[in-house]
């Protein structure tokens, strides 16, 4: 049975024998895998990988900031169980710069990265200790695994145990969004921040959102039915000026049936208007 990308990047932690994240030492993982890590000053690129045969040298640019570094490392590595025979130079410093991007392999070496630094057998337990864990708990998961608190947010939304998406927005509207995989696709988000939102006094007041808060789910959400529901909203800062978003559906959003209006255009007549025939 082949293998997913993530019970490869696993596969290597239980072969390890790792069981506590003090014991996570990715230079160490490295070393194991023929790869040596590099810290070097670099201009144009956050990482690069250079591989002969069966040792490469992955050359990290030093950002003072631990889980930036080591999700670069982690990111190489991927590249190099996933993609050998191939050299790479990366910005992989946070991972929401590739979230916007259709770079196939680097969303791969990603996926690579969250699960070779936030195993599930570790990551999962961390987790469960705080129910539906705040940016707040969330940070101290991810200090506790010398993380980012974006690669943390979107472990949490990969392990796929929380009705809860992580998304991305800025004045100018939505950057990216991440769904956990068992939310209805009926639910679509909004492409700009409304002004009731918290992340909306964020972004333009910079009022701070201390906790999780209830909203109504119209708020974030395009459906005509959604203010008929509720859920939590959090929001920081992120590191390039915009805002980090938590949302938690409350479980009455995971069994609405489907949407029809959702994403389905009108002419004036109040006829529903096809694909094909407003590309006419």
């Amino acid at each position: 049975m082949t293998l997913s990308i993530g019970e490869r990047a696993e596969a290597l932690i239980a072969e390890l024998g790792i069981s506590s994240p003090s014991e996570l030492d990715i230079e160490a993982i490295a070393f194991d895998s023929q790869v040596e890590v590099v810290y070097e000053k670099m201009s144009g690129c956050e990482a690069t990988l250079v591989g002969f045969r069966d040792r490469a040298i992955a050359t990290i640019n030093p950002s003072g900031v631990r889980g930036r570094e080591r999700f670069s490392v982690a990111h190489e590595l991927g590249h190099w169980h996933l993609h050998r025979g191939r050299s790479f130079a990366c910005r992989v410093d946070d991972p929401s710069a590739n979230l916007a991007s259709d770079r196939h392999f680097e969303k791969e070496a990603d996926t690579f990265a969250s699960h070779l630094l936030l195993p599930r057998m570790l990551f999962n337990p961390a987790v469960a200790a705080y129910g539906a864990p705040t940016f707040q708990q969330i940070t101290r998961i991810a200090n506790e695994f010398e993380t980012s608190i974006t690669a943390t947010a979107l472990r949490l939304v990969s392990v796929n145990t929380l009705p809860v998406i992580v998304a991305c927005y800025d004045r100018k509207g939505k950057r990216w969004a991440i769904p956990a995989a068992d939310i209805p696709r009926r639910w679509v988000l909004k492409d700009k921040v409304d002004e009731d939102s918290y992340t909306f006094d964020m972004l333009h007041s910079g009022k701070e959102c201390a906790g999780l808060f209830k909203q109504p789910a119209d708020v974030w959400f395009q459906n005509n039915d959604a203010g008929k529901y509720e859920l939590r909203e959090q929001c920081i800062p992120s590191f390039d000026g915009g805002a980090l978003v938590l949302l938690y559906l409350e479980s009455p959003m995971l069994s609405a049936g489907f949407d029809w209006n959702v994403n389905r255009r009108y002419n004036e007549h109040g006829s529903y208007v096809t694909r094909r025939s407003t590309a006419r």
